[in-house]
């Protein structure tokens, strides 16, 4: 009842709106750290196919020249085996043109900041979510017993 009164919840139905726009708010916001989250991921994985890549281009090149030749790839087969898993990566991730590292690093920086401004939120709209719902829980229970006692009376005769 306190929580009630000092927040000026006195409305049953100003209580549930409460905690439903509460409870939407931190959804909404667990959805946007995961999302950021997986294009963090997708940076970082990013950015080292390309690091990956740059420099294995020119054996790779050399490699092509060579007409595949199998005692060239014998020779350099990591190297191959890296330039060849970067160009799938690219494949998979739908990558025409390369990003340059410094373009990932600008976007991963700002991700980053935008997620922990998020999180920050997070936790605050966390604590004041489940702390509506609690009391709504409360106040749902008072007014169940209350029902229950009104129609004992009534079975009572009273």
């Amino acid at each position: 009842m306190n929580y009630l009164m000092e927040h000026g919840l006195t409305d049953y139905d100003e209580l549930s709106e409460k905690s439903s726009a509460a409870t939407d708010r931190f959804h909404a916001l667990s959805a946007q750290i995961k999302t950021s989250e997986k294009r963090i991921a997708e940076i970082a994985v990013l950015r080292t196919h390309i690091q990956n890549y740059i420099k294995t281009r020119d054996i790779y090149t050399a490699y092509r020249k060579a007409g595949y030749s199998a005692k060239f790839r014998a020779a350099h087969e990591s190297e191959i085996l890296l330039h060849q898993a970067a160009k799938r990566a690219f494949d998979e991730l739908g990558v025409k043109k390369l990003p340059t590292v410094r373009s990932l690093n600008a976007e991963y920086a700002d991700l980053l900041s935008e997620k922990k401004a998020a999180y920050a939120e997070y936790r605050k709209v966390k604590s004041e979510m489940q702390e509506l719902l609690t009391v709504k829980a409360n106040v749902d229970r008072i007014l169940e017993e209350k029902q229950h006692a009104v129609e004992n009376d009534k079975t009572r005769g009273g």
